[in-house]
């Protein structure tokens, strides 16, 4: 604690129970703005690689893996939980600024939560920028690899700012930008347009953007969101007349789903299924109606040869017959409880599936995912 003070602060529940206006999230925002003026900020990340935030708080009102919704109903599991972004609180906005805001009810591209950007913006050479997290990370001799997910309307354009310091106290700041933006090149030290990825399993509402950056001897200390619209046009109104419409406002509405920062371009390395070994423990089968059964088990499982698991997390499914998979819960540790999952009457079982998750948020397709078989008993 700054000035050698303890303290405790229990600003969640202050700001919740006593209702402060206008709504939870800007309140909270207000409140740890004013204490970051007062202390500073204590913590700084991205301080290493790779570096992962889909901005989820532990608890939302859906689920999505991959950009995949899969779950439509209310959840809070605290060991969910991501690195939060550093988000500014303006008192002193106006109609055409753009609110940032942590958003659980929106569409998410892992979790439950995104950071929606949304309000009015100008055709022209306007942009919004709001910093996102405040890094202490040193760059090597390798480049960085960036990868973000965006869920947008019409020509709101999303970019990353990325700000650099040396030892020389020389600063950078470097915008990565998923179209052309000869209007604002002038505004930052370098543009870089990013790759627009394939992508094959999220919704098509999901663009995938990747871009690299060296930049040796240099240290990342902010990353920072940037609104924009493509370049201005001159739209012709008749024959004889013409309209700059540079200065025209307009809605901005973009949604940033995720943020990956690593320092290779390799994909996760997930090992095959057979390198696994699933079991179940105190299984229990019990007849509920005429039509059904529930099936009670402690899934456990670990690699074989005794190799420690170095993954973080674990989605958990269970699949019937020929009926898609289901979403069961997220597991933080090798084992996971089922409790009095219905299964019907005939069936030739369930099958329960762990998906890997790795660090980089990257996760293992369920056909290659390890998998538990349980049969009902006669």
């Amino acid at each position: 604690m700054k000035g050698d003070v303890s303290a405790a602060l229990f600003a969640p529940g202050w700001v919740y129970e006593t209702k402060q206006p206008p709504d939870f999230q800007t309140a909270q925002n207000h409140w740890w703005s004013l204490v970051e003026k007062s202390w500073g900020i204590g913590k700084h990340y991205p301080r290493g690689l790779p570096f992962y935030s889909n901005f989820d708080q532990g608890r939302a009102h859906h689920f999505s893996v991959d950009g995949v919704h899969i779950l439509d109903s209310s959840w809070n599991n605290l060991s969910t939980r991501g690195f939060q972004p550093f988000l500014e609180y303006k008192d002193n906005s106006t109609l055409n600024d753009i609110k940032v805001l942590v958003n659980f009810n929106g569409a998410s591209y892992g979790g439950g939560s995104n950071i929606t950007f949304k309000g009015r913006l100008n055709k022209g050479n306007a942009y919004f920028t709001t910093r996102l997290f405040h890094g202490k990370l040193p760059l090597g001799n390798s480049p960085l690899y960036f990868t973000y997910s965006v869920k947008s309307k019409a020509d709101s354009l999303l970019g990353l700012i990325l700000n650099f310091s040396s030892g020389a106290w020389e600063k950078k700041s470097v915008l990565l930008a998923p179209a052309k933006v000869d209007h604002l090149s002038g505004k930052f030290s370098t543009v870089v347009t990013t790759r627009q990825l394939e992508n094959l399993g999220a919704s098509s509402e999901w663009t995938i953007q990747e871009s690299s950056i060296s930049l040796s001897e240099h240290t990342l200390t902010e990353i920072s969101a940037c609104c924009y619209r493509p370049d201005p046009q001159i739209v012709k109104l008749d024959d004889d007349n013409t309209s700059d419409q540079s200065t025209a406002s307009v809605e901005y509405y973009a949604v940033l789903g995720h943020i990956t920062v690593k320092s290779s371009e390799q994909k996760s390395n997930f090992p095959p299924s057979s390198s696994w070994v699933v079991e179940g423990e105190h299984i229990k089968w019990t007849p509920s109606s005429e039509d059904s059964k529930t099936v009670s088990v402690k899934i456990i499982w670990k690699l074989k040869d005794g190799i420690d698991s170095t993954f973080p997390k674990y989605n958990i499914y269970a699949k019937k017959a020929e009926s898609a998979s289901e979403f069961l819960g997220v597991a933080r540790v090798q084992a996971f409880y089922v409790g009095d999952y219905a299964v019907p009457s005939g069936s030739s079982g369930v099958k329960f599936f762990i998906q890997v998750c790795d660090v980089d948020g990257s996760s293992q397709t369920l056909d290659d995912s390890p998998s538990l078989l349980l049969k009902p008993t006669t």
